[in-house]
């Protein structure tokens, strides 16, 4: 497989950039495997790399329905932060923000991890005291943050309308550094070449359409391409979730499936070097490598397989934008798209054996599936590995609604489109 430096940079533009190799394998399914992954998105990929990478476990297979990185992992906004409430939030996506700080390295693959900060704004006294304490937690475990006053958030954002006759008027904000973005298609490129180097097959175009049971026991899965059995099933479907594990005869599971919706724009010159979010509706921004604005904002409210979404939706996101950068209405839009999020009951993922034997489920990921993907697919691959999780998502459990022990971060309560 090809491997990439600046020596091959230059050989190959010398050459006419024609000695370049596949960065990975294109094989036909085999008649088995140790483990089976469906879903070859950012956390089915990254699952199957540290399978290889950290367990040695080799003979695994990732099947995707249609091809690789045609879901969540490529219509997501591209943010990456840590910065949650809850102790077991936090570790979690702490690992994750420091595996993505060594990824580009670790994967030989540049996914344009870009640290340029994560700034939550507060329009209220009582919403900076509630940054405030949040901020607080986080820098009891490890992780940084800062509140920022609005002569500051002035200097970093120049464009931000920090006026006291703004619609929605800044107090101050929660900053977090070592927050940013990266290049979503390049983090599925990036584990697929390293998955496939390790050996694991990733076959595309390869839809799931039922699973091979020994009673109650997983034991493979019929496909599209035929019969694959193995040992162990992993399911990492995010959305498409609830109809995956239908196929298995589980009619009923603690997540529903919204659309979200993404926005960019026409390229602009250097606007806004972090991600913005605002603190009185739902709008998040940041600013692409090609210059467009790349923003965000609610769930469609309505239960959804599709990848689009309503024009309300458009409406109430484009207003909240113009609330902080009224000189932005004469920006043009250039595409908007839809993903389907997994939503949990409470917010937070579930990475769990079962719910049946031989079967491994993640899901649950709500708005923060991208940003997981590299502790999602290590603590994932544990998992499966071992037939138990590691500390870091051992409170994620399928169970622990049953239990009691929800994972509430945003504190919404059993309402998954509010999450």
């Amino acid at each position: 497989m090809a491997e990439y430096s600046a020596f091959s940079l230059l050989k190959n533009a010398l050459t006419g950039n024609k000695d370049w190799k596949p960065a990975w394998r294109k094989p036909d399914p085999k008649a088995s495997y140790d483990v089976i992954i469906i879903g070859g998105g950012g956390h089915g990929l990254s699952t199957a790399y540290y399978l290889a990478k950290e367990h040695g476990i080799t003979n695994v297979a990732v099947l995707e329905k249609g091809w690789l990185g045609s879901g969540n992992v490529g219509r997501n906004t591209t943010a990456v932060r840590s910065n949650y409430l809850l102790p077991a939030n936090t570790r979690f996506y702490e690992h994750s923000m420091k595996l993505w700080e060594n990824l580009s390295h670790d994967l030989n693959y540049n996914v344009m991890f870009s640290q340029r900060g994560c700034l939550n704004l507060a329009h209220t006294p009582a919403q900076l005291d509630d940054f405030a304490r949040r901020g607080n937690a986080m820098r009891h475990l490890g992780v940084d943050a800062e509140l920022m006053t609005t002569a500051e958030i002035a200097r970093l954002v120049p464009a931000l309308d920090v006026s006291a006759t703004a619609r929605f008027p800044i107090v101050g904000g929660l900053m977090q550094r070592r927050a940013g973005t990266a290049r979503h298609d390049a983090v599925a490129w990036g584990y697929a070449r390293g998955a496939d180097r390790r050996g694991v097959d990733i076959i595309e175009n390869c839809e799931v359409t039922g699973f091979l049971r020994d009673g109650d026991r997983i034991t493979g899965v019929t496909t599209s391409r035929g019969e694959v059995r193995a040992r162990k099933v992993a399911v990492a479907v995010a959305g498409s979730t609830g109809q995956v594990v239908r196929l298995a005869g589980i009619d009923t599971m603690p997540i529903e499936s919204h659309v979200l919706q993404a926005f960019v724009t026409e390229s602009l010159k250097p606007f806004i070097n972090t991600v913005l979010t605002f603190g009185m509706g739902h709008f998040y921004m940041s600013q692409s490598d090609k210059g467009g604005l790349v923003y965000g904002g609610d769930l469609d409210g309505y239960n959804s397989y599709a990848q689009r979404g309503s024009l309300p939706v458009v409406d109430e996101v484009m207003s909240e934008m113009l609330a902080l950068f009224p000189g932005l209405a004469r920006v043009r839009m250039l595409r908007n798209w839809g993903g389907v999020c997994d939503m949990s009951m409470d917010g937070s993922p579930i990475i769990a054996t079962g719910p049946l034997p031989g079967m491994y489920l993640n899901c649950g990921w709500c708005y923060g599936g991208f940003k997981a993907t590299p502790a999602s697919g290590w603590c994932f691959a544990w998992t499966i590995a071992k037939d138990e999780p590691h500390d870091i998502n051992a409170p994620f459990t399928l169970d622990r609604f049953h239990r009691g022990l929800v994972i509430d971060d945003k504190g919404q309560g059993a309402t998954p489109r509010l999450h």
